[in-house]
């Protein structure tokens, strides 16, 4: 067929434009992944009867509404699964050709948080306020623009048959690209984003076949950054403790240690089933600072027990499978390399919000993705499960 409705095997192309492309009968029903949909989907609903449990009681942040941030995170689901569709609809590709205004973009955004429009949250000076109660956090979309900016330079010369895989200038481009808005990010501090930051870098550059030099050069100069950091006191005194008292949890037990202690009782006692959804003690009791954000793993793992939180690590592991089959499918290093940073990005801060709120990795403030309340956080986990929906999309028929 090559009709107006009909789909084109290499792409939807400038032609497609408009919302048939989403709705043309072999398209999106054939093509889209559906288990990272559904386990996407159920992660955001599971986390708001989570976050709904954290604060229906917490009168002092809720405005009065035990409703209040359950309507919020539905909402914040809601237009996260609106920019998902559009990022369909324009396409990885088309974003592409975008990437130099999106990254000018998210680079202005990170330097406004450092101007007086910045607002600091729990330490980290990472927040714009918009105003009405909401508010910004520029450097969760830093993430999504770093893996297609290092994609298109990465992938440049190679998708064009020029090069089997990219050379060295062309990896120094885009650790330069790379670096502007981590540096930027550091001096707010947001050190959790950082690590993030650092982890999809190396994603990208294994995916993308350069120099295993690279890597192993990388992660040395890592090590000699991060002693550097702690020798000449870059790091501010609150995020030092928080290093201390993961090294040591008996060191401050009710001061810096109290959050990941707290966190700790509440997973414990949950047992294999759980208390009880909306019959946890420590959450009923507001024991667990930042339960609906950074700690909403514990009300999880107190009230739907062993049984609960392992759900939310397999719908993880799904999203995270389907993922590293969509890198490894599609036909064009851009695609895969695109698709390989999301699945370091999901991985990595999957890993240090859970490992966080059993003692296992230090407190970051990191937001457990899909499921913690957080528009930003939630806006740009959707955009990459679009991402990697439009790369699958886009691939031949036969893949």
């Amino acid at each position: 067929m090559t009709g107006a409705n009909s789909f084109s095997v290499s792409g939807y192309g400038p032609e497609r434009a408009g919302w048939t492309r989403l709705f043309a009968r072999d398209s999106l029903a054939r093509r889209l992944d559906w288990p990272i949909l559904l386990a996407a989907t159920a992660l955001s609903l599971i986390g708001s009867l989570l976050v709904y449990s954290a604060t229906r009681n917490r009168t002092e942040i809720n405005q009065g509404d035990p409703y209040y941030f359950l309507i919020r995170h539905v909402m914040n689901t809601g237009i996260g699964l609106a920019l998902m569709i559009g990022t369909i609809w324009l396409g990885h590709r088309t974003l592409r050709n975008a990437v130099p205004v999106l990254y000018g973009l998210s680079v202005l955004l990170i330097l406004l948080v450092l101007t007086p429009l910045g607002s600091t949250v729990n330490g980290a000076h990472s927040w714009i306020v918009l105003g009405g109660g909401f508010s910004l956090q520029p450097s969760e979309f830093v993430k999504v623009t770093i893996i297609l900016g290092m994609a298109m330079l990465l992938a440049a010369r190679v998708d064009a048959g020029d090069k089997p895989y990219p050379d060295h200038r062309t990896v120094l481009q885009a650790l330069g690209l790379a670096t502007v808005p981590m540096l930027i990010v550091m001096l707010m501090p947001d050190l959790g984003s950082v690590m993030v930051m650092v982890i999809i870098v190396l994603g990208v550059l294994l995916a993308s076949g350069a120099s295993n030099r690279w890597v192993f050069g990388l992660l040395g100069a890592g090590a000699a950054g991060a002693i550097a950091v702690w020798q000449l006191h870059i790091l501010d005194d609150y995020q030092i403790a928080r290093f201390a008292a993961f090294a040591n949890p008996s060191l401050d037990p009710a001061g810096v240690g109290y959050n990941t202690n707290q966190a700790r009782i509440a997973i414990g006692s949950g047992g294999l089933t759980g208390a009880g959804l909306f019959q946890g003690s420590q959450t009923t009791g507001q024991f667990v600072p930042e339960q609906q954000t950074d700690f909403v793993f514990t009300v999880a793992g107190e009230e739907l027990g062993f049984v609960g939180g392992g759900l939310i690590i397999v719908l993880l592991g799904i999203v995270l499978w389907r993922a590293c089959r969509i890198a490894r499918e599609t036909t064009e290093l851009y695609g895969t390399i695109v698709a390989a940073g999301i699945v370091a990005w999901f991985a990595f801060q999957s890993f240090e919000n859970i490992g966080m709120t059993l003692g296992i990795m230090p407190v970051t403030g990191l937001p457990l993705p899909f499921v913690s309340y957080g528009g930003s956080s939630m806006f740009a986990v959707w955009v990459a499960v679009g991402l990697l929906q439009s790369i699958r999309v886009q691939r031949p028929m036969s893949a």
